[in-house]
């Protein structure tokens, strides 16, 4: 890859998964959604390997590379399911994307010390565009409530304006499952 293209490739990594990714601990990581695997990419140059799921062959192709999995799955379509088993992911990432009927399985297929980072829009984003069908949209403080319910513990947590890459309202939160460590120390520096 050129320099400029890594440079590129840099700059779409969600600045909550850059200072986040750090916690995962080693094993495997789903990018859920992956799209072109701009995530993914980043998190195999921390030393993980990466199953890349998306819908779409065309980004498939654009996320496949050396320490990726790419797993073609439309998880929305009629009968759909959850095609991973319960505790196999070190890690889970998703951004820009929510399908509420598949969040119960996945947070269940995060390994007991697994780290879940997750990043999307949230109702109000219509005063910017789009995604704008409130199915799309997070309540307010919904990853949160969900996070709790399925007996994650909260690294951080936050909901609102964001102006990068582009004004959007946001909510997004990094949850460890119970086994994760409990140090201070592994939390990444502002």
């Amino acid at each position: 890859m050129q320099a400029t293209e890594q440079h590129n490739n840099a700059e779409l990594i969600s600045g909550w998964v850059r200072r986040w990714a750090p916690l995962l601990p080693g094993g495997e990581v789903l990018d859920l959604a992956c799209g072109s695997g701009r995530h993914a990419r980043h998190l195999v140059s921390l030393g993980h390997t990466v199953i890349a799921l998306d819908h779409d062959p065309e980004m498939l192709e654009k996320a496949a590379g050396t320490g990726i999995t790419t797993s073609l799955v439309d998880l929305e379509a009629p009968g759909a399911a959850w095609p991973f088993a319960a505790g196999r992911f070190a890690g889970i990432i998703v951004t820009n994307y929510l399908h509420r009927p598949l969040l119960e399985a996945m947070i269940a297929s995060l390994a007991p010390d697994g780290v879940l980072l997750y990043e999307t829009f949230a109702a109000g984003n219509e005063e910017f565009g789009k995604p704008s069908n409130p199915h799309f949209l997070l309540k307010e403080g919904e990853l949160l409530a969900l996070a709790l319910a399925q007996g994650l513990r909260v690294v951080a947590f936050e909901e609102g304006r964001v102006e990068q890459p582009k004004a959007a309202l946001v909510q997004r939160i990094c949850a460890v499952r119970p086994d994760f460590p409990r140090l201070a120390a592994l939390l990444p520096a502002f």
